[in-house]
C-alpha cells in the first residue's frame, strides 16, 4: 500500500482491486433482472461509483447489457450555479455517449414539487429560513423528489436496487449505520434501505477512503468524456470536506458542510465552500452577491423581529415570558424577493457569459408565490407583479391567473391608511380587517358561502391584539386560567392558543429532523 503524507491515509486499493470490484459489479448486475437507480451529484463519490459501475457494463456483451440503469440527479432549484452547470453538461454527455456505445443508462433530473421549492416555502409561505430545530428543506427538496421517483420504480419492477457512493470512512456515525445494516443484507452485498420498502442499496465504494477515491478518478479515464482533472480543480477550490451526499434518508449529515450543496445553505453558520471558490479565483466574484444574500436572510441574531409573533397556523404559542415567533412578514418577504431578483438580473447581463441565462427563482415559483400571498395569507394588493415588473422592466407572465378585480393595490393602501389614522395605537387593526374583507371577498358564490362565519370569527380570533406585548400579555393569562380552571375548561375558547411548546411546533410533523 501507498502511504500519503498529506492526508495521513494509505491508498488500500490496487488495480486488482479495482478489477475484482468490477467483476462482482458485473455478476450482481447479471444476476436478477431488477433495475439499477445510481444517485449522482456530481461530487467525487458519486462520480467514482458512477465510473466504476461504468466501465465494468462497458465489458459486457452487447446481448447482456438488458438491465435499465437509471442515473437520478436531485436539483434543489437553489445549486451551487457553478456545481449545477458541472453537472447539467455531465448528465448530457453521459446521455449521448450511452447512446452511442449502446450501454444501458439513462439519466433523470429530479427537482421538488413547484409548489414545495425552497423559494416558494421560504418567500410563499414565509418559512423561517433552515436550522437544526427546523429542517425543512432535505424533505423537501431531496428527499421527496428521489422516494417520489423510487416509488414509481418499484411500482412498475417491484425492487430496485439503489448503488450509492456512500463510504464508511466519511464518519463514524455513517460507518455505524453502514455497518449496521450490513448485518440485515438479505443477499450478499445488498443492504435493506430503512426508509423505503422493496428498495436494496449496494454502495461499492463502502470501504474507499478519501484518497482511494482520488487515485482511482486520476487513474482512469472519466468514461462519458468528461474531465476528472477538473473536478479536482473545482474540489482544490473548495475548503469542505466532503460533498453533498445523495440524500435518502432524513438524519444523513447535512449539504452545509459540503463542497457541492445549496447556496443558500443555513445549517451553519459560515457557507465556507463558497467564501474558499470566491478568495481562490477572481472569475468566481460574481458569486459575491449570493453569499452576501444567503448571509443576510441566515441572520439569525436578527431573525425573531423580521416574523410575526403569531405562528403559521395564526395561534399564539411561547415560553419563557415571551411568544414564539412565526412565519416572516410581508414587508420582509417583498424585500427579499425584491434583492433575489435584483441580483439574478445583475449576473445576467454583468456576470459570466454562460450565466447570462441563469434563473435563481423560476416562473413557476413566482407564480405559486403569488397565489399564496393572495389567496392564502389575504395580501390583496397582489405586490408580487409590481415588484417583478419594477426590477426585471418587464411585464409579469402569468396567463392563468384570475384575480378578484373588486380589490386591488389602491384600495389596500386606502384602508392602511385609514386604519392608521383612526387606530394608531392598534398595530393588528389592518391585518385585521384586509383578513375580514379578503376572506368575504373570496367567498363571492353561494357555494363558496359554506363555513364563511367559522372563517371570520378565526379571522378576528388572530387579530383582536392591539400588539405583541398586549398577546403575549393574553397568552399568559389564558394559559393561567386554563391551568387553574382545568385541562378541558372551555376547550374552543382556547382554540386560538396553544400550551406551551417548542419554537417550530405548528410546522408538520414529517418537516422537522
Amino acid at each position: 500500500m501507498i502511504k500519503n503524507d498529506t492526508n495521513k491515509q494509505e491508498v488500500t486499493i490496487t488495480r486488482d482491486t479495482v478489477n475484482g470490484l468490477m467483476e462482482t459489479i458485473r455478476n450482481l448486475y447479471l444476476a436478477d433482472d431488477i433495475p439499477w437507480v445510481i444517485g449522482y451529484s456530481g461530487g467525487k463519490d458519486s462520480t467514482a461509483t458512477l465510473q466504476l459501475v461504468w466501465l465494468s457494463l462497458m465489458e459486457l456483451p452487447l446481448k447482456n447489457r438488458k438491465k435499465t440503469v437509471h442515473i437520478i440527479n436531485t436539483d434543489t432549484m437553489v445549486e451551487s450555479p457553478v456545481i449545477e452547470q458541472w453537472v447539467t453538461k455531465s448528465l448530457t454527455k453521459m446521455e449521448i455517449t450511452a447512446k452511442e456505445n449502446n450501454l444501458p443508462f439513462v439519466t433523470h433530473r429530479l427537482t421538488p414539487d413547484e409548489n414545495n421549492t425552497f423559494w416558494v416555502n421560504f418567500l410563499g409561505r414565509g418559512y423561517p429560513f433552515p436550522r437544526k430545530k427546523l429542517r425543512w428543506c432535505t424533505d423537501r427538496l431531496k428527499i421527496q423528489p428521489v422516494n417520489n421517483f423510487v416509488k414509481s420504480a418499484i411500482a412498475e419492477h417491484g425492487e430496485i436496487i439503489m448503488v450509492l457512493g456512500t463510504r464508511k470512512a466519511e464518519s463514524q456515525r455513517r460507518a455505524r449505520t453502514m455497518a449496521y445494516y450490513e448485518k440485515k443484507r438479505v443477499r450478499e452485498l445488498l443492504s435493506p434501505n430503512p426508509t423505503m420498502a422493496n428498495e436494496l442499496v449496494f454502495s461499492p465504494l463502502e470501504e474507499w477512503n478519501d484518497n482511494d477515491v482520488w487515485v482511482f478518478l486520476m487513474q482512469y479515464k472519466n468514461p462519458w468524456g468528461y474531465s476528472n482533472q477538473e473536478l479536482l480543480t473545482l474540489y482544490k477550490g473548495a475548503t469542505a470536506d466532503n460533498e453533498c451526499p445523495m440524500m435518502v434518508e432524513k438524519n444523513l449529515p447535512s449539504c452545509g458542510k459540503s463542497r457541492f450543496g445549496c447556496w443558500v445553505c443555513t445549517m451553519v453558520e459560515k457557507d465556507k465552500s463558497m467564501e474558499a471558490m470566491i478568495a481562490n479565483d477572481d472569475e468566481k466574484s460574481w458569486m459575491t452577491s449570493l453569499l452576501e444574500f444567503r448571509n443576510r436572510f441566515g441572520d439569525e441574531e436578527h431573525d425573531r423581529e423580521r416574523r410575526s409573533f403569531k405562528k403559521m397556523q395564526g395561534y399564539l404559542q411561547g415560553s419563557y415570558g415571551q411568544l414564539h415567533h412565526g412565519p416572516y412578514k410581508k414587508e420582509i418577504r417583498e424585500q427579499w424577493l425584491r434583492q433575489l431578483l435584483e441580483i439574478q438580473l445583475d449576473i445576467n447581463e454583468n456576470g459570466p457569459e454562460e450565466f447570462a441565462d441563469l434563473e435563481l427563482i423560476t416562473l413557476p415559483e413566482l407564480r405559486n408565490i403569488r397565489r399564496i400571498w393572495v389567496y392564502t395569507k389575504h395580501e390583496f394588493d397582489d405586490s408580487l407583479p409590481r415588484i417583478y415588473e419594477s426590477v426585471m422592466k418587464k411585464p409579469f407572465d402569468d396567463p392563468e391567473w384570475i384575480g378578484s378585480g373588486a380589490y386591488g393595490h389602491i384600495e389596500w393602501e386606502i384602508l392602511k391608511k385609514t386604519c392608521a389614522d383612526m387606530f394608531p395605537e392598534e398595530e393588528l387593526a389592518f391585518e385585521l380587517l384586509y383578513n375580514l374583507i379578503d376572506t368575504e371577498n373570496q367567498a363571492n358564490s353561494v357555494n363558496q358561502r359554506k363555513g364563511i362565519l367559522d372563517s371570520l370569527e378565526k379571522c378576528i380570533k388572530h387579530n383582536f391584539y392591539t400588539d405583541e406585548t398586549d398577546a403575549t400579555n393574553y397568552y399568559a393569562r389564558q394559559l393561567e386560567r386554563k391551568k387553574d380552571m382545568g385541562g378541558r375548561y372551555n376547550t374552543k375558547f382556547f382554540a386560538h392558543i396553544q400550551d406551551e411548546g417548542g419554537e417550530f411546533e405548528d410546522v408538520p410533523e414529517e418537516e422537522e429532523n
